[in-house]
């Protein structure tokens, strides 16, 4: 028989009593056709899955707390439908927004909610936003409107083929980001207003900011490292250059410094190329893999 699911809706939570009941009544307003929601209650003390399963919610659970990514990948492997949406559990994306997602879903690879100009976010996460937008940008060489955004929807075979990469953090939405968009599979941000959640927010400025800034840095070294080595290896000749220069005139002679910045360049210069040739080599195997799997 044909799987009767054709749109699984993901919603991971932890500790969102206070929002859960409301939200997935939005969700059941909807009304879409053909489809099931998955709540994954992440080691939740609140109550949190009881709500979900009185709403009529597919609940998934963990036994403690473990992370927002990883309740992402327990809910995309118990999805049963072809497409699976992932909707936060805080109540900042409005669900009626699920089906300008899917609109797009059978164009493009994954279909972001960016939150749009006029959308409810706090200063200082929205200048972190900013920041992590042109680094990925300036990685993938696409633009990123919204790296962080916890609001896509995707088929979820796509999605499948990254989820051994993705971290159990609230990192994960940058890791799938970047992945789809080196693996050269499209993408497409459609502009949403966003609300401000209910309730204390999880997510660290500064740990869960650097945590996004180290795992940008891990994803292009493992996607597109020459576009992580090119640049250090540019600062330390440009270093050793200047530096020559300003001893040459000056003291004329040519320094140990000197030396060692250009070495350094010609050396990481290197490591870039044979990192590039390693990663084209593991995407050649991972696709032929996808199409024997296929075949």
């Amino acid at each position: 028989m044909a799987n009767p699911v054709e749109t699984s809706i993901i919603v991971p939570v932890y500790n969102e009593a206070e929002n859960l009941k409301k939200l997935l009544g939005q969700i059941h307003a909807v009304g879409l056709p053909a489809s099931e929601i998955i709540v994954v209650d992440d080691g939740s003390i609140d109550g949190s899955a009881e709500i979900a399963m009185a709403a009529g919610a597919h609940v998934v659970r963990h036994p403690y707390n473990i992370g927002n990514g990883a309740a992402v990948k327990s809910g995309m492997r118990a999805a049963k439908g072809r497409t699976i949406v992932l909707l936060d559990g805080d109540g900042e994306r409005k669900p009626e927004d699920i089906p300008k997602l899917l609109v797009d879903v059978e164009r493009y690879h994954m279909v972001v909610g960016a939150r749009a100009k006029g959308s409810k976010l706090r200063m200082h996460r929205n200048l972190a936003n900013l920041l992590y937008n042109l680094l990925a940008s300036y990685v993938t060489r696409f633009k990123v409107e919204d790296l962080t955004s916890g609001f896509r929807a995707m088929r979820r075979r796509d999605a499948l083929r990254f989820i051994d990469l993705l971290p159990n953090t609230f990192s994960y939405p940058t890791t799938l980001t970047l992945a789809f968009l080196r693996s050269g599979l499209t993408v497409k941000y459609v502009p949403i207003q966003t609300l401000y959640r209910a309730g204390q927010s999880k997510i660290s400025l500064v740990t869960d900011g650097i945590r996004f800034l180290l795992i940008i840095t891990k994803i292009a070294t493992l996607f597109a490292p020459f576009r992580v080595f090119l640049p250090v290896s540019v600062f330390f000749f440009l270093g050793g250059m200047g530096n020559y220069i300003y001893t040459y005139f000056s003291q004329n002679r040519f320094t140990n410094m000197s030396v060692f910045a250009l070495s350094t360049a010609v050396i990481i210069f290197m490591l870039g190329l044979i990192s590039e040739q390693i990663a084209l080599l593991r995407m050649e195997r991972q696709e032929s893999g996808r199409r024997h799997d296929d075949g």
